[in-house]
């Protein structure tokens, strides 16, 4: 597989950040970087499992030391080394807000050079994207703000433990609808493993992606994987 860059970017409360760590885990073999870009949340960040990937190969950059879990706008130098080098896989991990794109846009020249593709990860049970109305609203400030252009829609629709199929069939149909105001694909929808077997491999087209569970809520004291959020 090429050594791309890939921009991953949604809302808060999208699920980005899981679709992120889980892109790089399924390439650790290709010792991708891993770049924390959300400087906005302060849950759920790739952050959170440095030490977990340091062992397998994956390379996460993201505020060290006394930083590490510092709810500022900290942007690591190591960042644009990683853009652009181009033998190793890059997945980028961005807030979709202004902050997190002017961020991003930091690197925009050097993205732009190395060539990229930007997913959009939308859940359609959280504020401002809960129709394809909001989900133009956000794709058209993302790619203002950052400069870059939005490749692909994700759907990542879900109400946690409550997730079953009629939730996810309706996300799917309503990012379905923005991919196609907007001209973008749309292939696949995101559940998580302990809600895979509710949902079918496929709806309208777009197939499944099973996601593991890493990122673990603060209050959670048993282990990254397994648990449901």
């Amino acid at each position: 597989m090429a050594n791309d860059l890939i921009v991953v970017i949604g809302a808060f409360g999208s699920g980005k950040s899981e679709y992120a760590i889980n892109l790089a885990w399924s390439r650790r073999a290709e010792q991708p970087f891993l770049v924390d870009l959300d400087v906005v949340n302060p849950y759920f960040r790739s952050r959170d499992v440095r030490e977990l990937f340091a062992a397998d190969g994956i390379d996460v950059i993201a505020p060290e030391g006394a930083y590490s879990h510092a709810d500022l706008p900290m942007i690591s130098p190591r960042i644009r080394s990683a853009v652009i080098d181009r033998d190793r896989p890059v997945i980028l991990d961005v807030g979709g807000d202004p902050n997190g794109c002017r961020a991003l846009a930091r690197f925009t020249q050097s993205i732009r050079e190395r060539g990229y593709n930007m997913t959009l990860v939308v859940n359609t049970r959280r504020p401002f994207t809960a129709d394809a109305g909001g989900i133009g609203e956000m794709l058209h400030m993302l790619q203002k703000v950052s400069g870059l252009k939005v490749s692909e829609l994700v759907c990542n629709t879900n109400l946690m433990e409550h997730t079953d199929a009629a939730v996810v069939e309706e996300g799917v149909r309503i990012v379905r609808q923005a991919a196609d105001e907007h001209n973008l694909p749309f292939s696949q929808f995101l559940v998580l493993d302990a809600y895979a077997d509710k949902v079918p491999d496929e709806i309208g087209g777009v197939k499944k992606m099973v996601l593991s569970y890493f990122l673990r809520k603060p209050w959670e004291t048993t282990g990254y994987r397994g648990q449901g959020i």
